[in-house]
């Protein structure tokens, strides 16, 4: 019987590598962390970018898990799942925070809304579940867009649609956003799909750490944010342990 192809098991190991990060990693540290030349890991890393399992930062030239390994990493997890999954943690979260949550998922260049818990108080509202949401002018569209869970380019090839006054839809803007998401491991968006309305959201993420959805909590912008327009910490704090208990359930390792 044939012994294993080293270059599959390296590609693999560096898949493993950048799946197990929330930021991006660069050639030095892709090369060291696995005890691999620059030109080898460099070889690998351009290959795994050819057939779009790797993305590379034109900025930064550092590297991240490409789009289309979601086709992949979910195939085993379908929507009902998921949203199973998340259902107890998304009540929770929403009586924790006092606020609307919906659970996303990408789906043909949008985030279609799969789960939706009212706002624990007895205001008339509608039930969001199948709705469609722009990916670059919501916190969950965001957030996917940030942690390869659909891919940039198609949404920046035409300028994106302006919502409000606020919307991110210049490109520079737009990237720089993602970056702080990736940094941060949450994003908002205040203001940027309707006026007085703001919202947080946080990865989900399944085995092997790939990003499989999004979680996030909205209202009213002067209850999601403080005076200065920046996101409660209380309430940050609230939707990433969620998130996380979330993955925790879908088998992802601790992160």
């Amino acid at each position: 019987m044939a012994g294993p192809v080293q270059s599959i098991e390296r590609a693999a190991a560096i898949l493993r590598l950048l799946a197990g990060g929330s930021r991006r990693l660069g050639l030095g540290e892709v090369a060291s962390s696995l005890g691999l030349a620059k030109g080898t890991a460099h070889g690998i890393l351009r290959t795994l970018q050819h057939v779009d399992f790797v993305e590379q930062d034109p900025a930064t030239g550092k590297y991240q898990l490409g789009a289309a390994l979601l086709h992949l990493g979910t195939s085993y997890l379908d929507v009902n799942e998921l949203r199973s999954r998340s259902i107890n943690w998304a009540d929770a979260l929403a009586a924790r925070s006092g606020e609307a949550v919906r659970l996303g998922t990408p789906l043909e260049g949008r985030v279609l809304v799969i789960h939706h818990v009212f706002r624990p108080d007895d205001t008339l509202q509608t039930l969001d579940v199948g709705a469609l949401l722009p990916l670059h002018a919501s916190s969950l569209g965001k957030v996917l867009l940030a942690f390869g869970a659909t891919p940039v380019d198609p949404l920046l090839e035409d300028e994106p649609e302006a919502y409000t006054r606020h919307t991110l839809v210049h490109p520079e803007q737009l990237n720089r956003a993602l970056g702080e998401i990736r940094e941060f491991g949450w994003g908002a968006e205040v203001q940027e799909m309707s006026m007085g309305e703001a919202g947080i959201a946080a990865p989900i993420r399944g085995q092997g750490g790939l990003v499989v959805g999004a979680i996030g909590v909205s209202g009213a912008v002067e209850r999601i944010c403080d005076t200065k327009g920046r996101p409660q910490p209380a309430l940050i704090t609230v939707l990433r342990e969620a998130a996380r208990a979330i993955s925790r359930d879908l088998g992802a390792a601790r992160w």
